[in-house]
């Protein structure tokens, strides 16, 4: 065999068994990461600071998270852990480890979330970042990194009675049809109602309705916008299964409308409408006949 193919082979055979060899031991690594993840928890759980104290490097770096305070070395933790497990006695502490990634075969990352429930059953959660170290065989945390996570605000338990209107619906006859789709936008704060309006196949009309709930007024409002440059505001009434809109609005030729416009829900599948009560500047017009929308998954 050619002397250059043959010391290739003996390299690549080395490369491959040290491949091996650092993935074996980086297992037993990880694991020993994750015992010691246990470990922690189970001595703060249990208030013992000096046993938490001891997971830590001689030389780690901590920083208190209720003052800032930023400590070195076992015995200044000690005492920072210890001032923190009076101020959250009796609170329990629990996180969800996302991931542990070696950036040398002695220094490890741990990524994920931390929750602390007070006795009362409140959480504060945060997201986390450990550093660990090796030293001597063992593993120990070098510094951690916290960030609260932020209180999303929802509006939801204000509009969740209107979310049958979610999903696709139509309504139609031979005159032609009205297609409308629902949908929550982020965080549930507002129910977007995009509709169309088809005379034999051609859209002539459509729009969007925003609805959402008005923290100063105590009630749900929406406001619409038309493709022919109209716009509107409505305020929702709850009567058991009727929805009551009163509608007040610029048409695109500047003339003031108004209506009440009454949604009806019937079942998951279906509801009713209809809109009474129209006035354009000031002259009173014609109802609009109660219609039956129907969900478009339940379309036969």
């Amino acid at each position: 065999m050619n002397r250059t193919v043959s010391n290739l082979l003996i390299c690549l055979s080395i490369f491959c068994i040290g491949q091996i060899t650092f993935a074996a031991d980086q297992a037993k690594d990880k694991a020993a990461i994750e015992k010691s993840i246990q470990s922690y928890l189970a001595a703060f759980n249990s208030g013992d600071s000096k046993k938490l104290a001891a997971h830590w490097a001689p030389d780690a770096i901590y920083t208190n998270p209720l003052t800032g305070t930023e400590v070195e070395g076992r015995e200044a933790i000690s005492k920072e852990m210890s001032a923190i497990l009076k101020e959250v006695k009796g609170s329990k502490l629990t996180v969800d480890v996302q991931s542990i990634q070696f950036l040398s075969p002695g220094v490890a990352v741990e990524q994920g979330t931390s929750k602390l429930i007070s006795p009362a059953g409140e959480p504060q959660e945060s997201v986390y970042t450990a550093v660990h170290v090796k030293r001597d065989g063992n593993w120990f945390l070098d510094r951690i990194t916290e960030e609260e996570i932020p209180v999303v605000l929802s509006n939801y338990e204000h509009l969740k009675t209107l979310e049958w209107l979610i999903g696709d619906w139509t309504d139609s006859d031979e005159a032609g049809r009205v297609q409308t789709t629902c949908k929550w936008t982020k965080n549930k704060n507002f129910i977007t109602r995009y509709f169309t309006a088809s005379i034999r196949d051609r859209v002539n009309f459509s729009g969007m309705q925003i609805i959402g709930w008005d923290p100063v007024k105590k009630q749900i409002r929406s406001w619409v916008f038309d493709s022919d440059g109209g716009f509107s505001e409505g305020v929702w009434t709850n009567k058991k299964n009727h929805w009551y809109v009163m509608m007040t609005g610029t048409l695109p030729d500047g003339r003031q409308s108004s209506s009440t416009n009454i949604f009806k829900f019937v079942d998951e599948n279906h509801f009713q409408w209809q809109s009474v009560n129209r006035i354009i500047d000031g002259a009173l017009q014609p109802n609009i006949d109660e219609v039956t929308v129907v969900r478009d998954a339940a379309v036969e």
